[in-house]
């Protein structure tokens, strides 16, 4: 049995201990509220048994649980650049001991764990239960949409400290490679992304890895296909051309 009350009650007895001011986790904190929501409501919306719609809620509540470590020793969200942010939530969780606070039945922490081990992997990993596999997509969709949420308000200033001009963002392009991924409804490889206008293109490229329909009916009701890319003022013409074409490209895609 899984009790919301005392999950959520754990939950913020545990970042109660991480500064309250800082804009990072006030931030985290609102991100993980609403995936759990989200979760909640996918698991609903596919008429899931009440244990698996709180299942699907509490691997929700608990799949950014390594974030704050992680900004409390890097001072960022970033995984390149730090640690993987699933598997030191995985550790805290199941060999720190921090799930027995959150859940004491053990027949749930391997579903758990898988679910968050897989929530911010490019692919799903192979060899999963039906319902192992089931969990995993419904917490990368709950996380997926609410992305689109937090880019829409994202400082570019914030996100890329290290490129940003504001002079000169409104002239990047597109790289030809993630316009042609993007085109072909792929996901864009982190690899592949060259310029400010790339990693947009791989945001909206979020769509294509999407599993459930009530998941892509939230981006399109919710219009985050045009502001996302009206967030930037295209002044390269053969940019602003592509950016139209993935605008249309994506809402064809959702549509169908």
């Amino acid at each position: 049995m899984i009790d919301r009350e005392k999950a959520l009650k754990t939950f913020n007895t545990y970042v109660s201990k991480y500064n309250p001011e800082d804009e990072k986790i006030k931030l985290k904190i609102e991100h993980i509220q609403r995936v759990a929501k989200n979760a909640n409501d996918i698991a609903e919306n596919l008429k899931l048994s009440k244990e698996d719609i709180d299942l699907a809620w509490l691997i929700g509540l608990l799949h950014d649980i390594g974030r704050f470590e992680q900004v409390r020793l890097y001072h960022t969200f970033n995984d390149g650049k730090s640690v993987n942010h699933a598997e030191i939530g995985v550790k805290i969780l199941f060999e720190d001991g921090l799930i027995r606070e959150f859940i004491e039945d053990k027949q749930y922490y391997e579903i758990i764990k898988i679910a968050i081990l897989n929530h911010n992997r490019p692919a799903i990993e192979t060899g999963l239960t039906e319902r192992q596999l089931l969990h995993s997509k419904i917490i990368r969709d709950a996380d997926k949409i609410d992305n689109f949420r937090v880019k829409q308000d994202d400082k570019f200033e914030d996100m890329f400290p290290k490129i940003y001009n504001k002079e000169t963002i409104n002239y990047e392009v597109v790289s030809q490679k993630v316009y042609e991924e993007f085109m072909k409804h792929k996901c864009i490889k982190l690899e592949d992304r060259k310029t400010i206008i790339d990693y947009w293109v791989c945001v909206i490229a979020f769509i294509f890895d999407l599993n459930f329909d009530i998941s892509l009916k939230y981006v399109q009701e919710n219009n985050y296909i045009d502001i996302l890319v009206d967030r930037i003022e295209y002044k390269n013409d053969d940019t602003k051309q592509k950016m139209e074409d993935i605008r249309k490209c994506a809402k064809e895609y959702i549509k169908k």
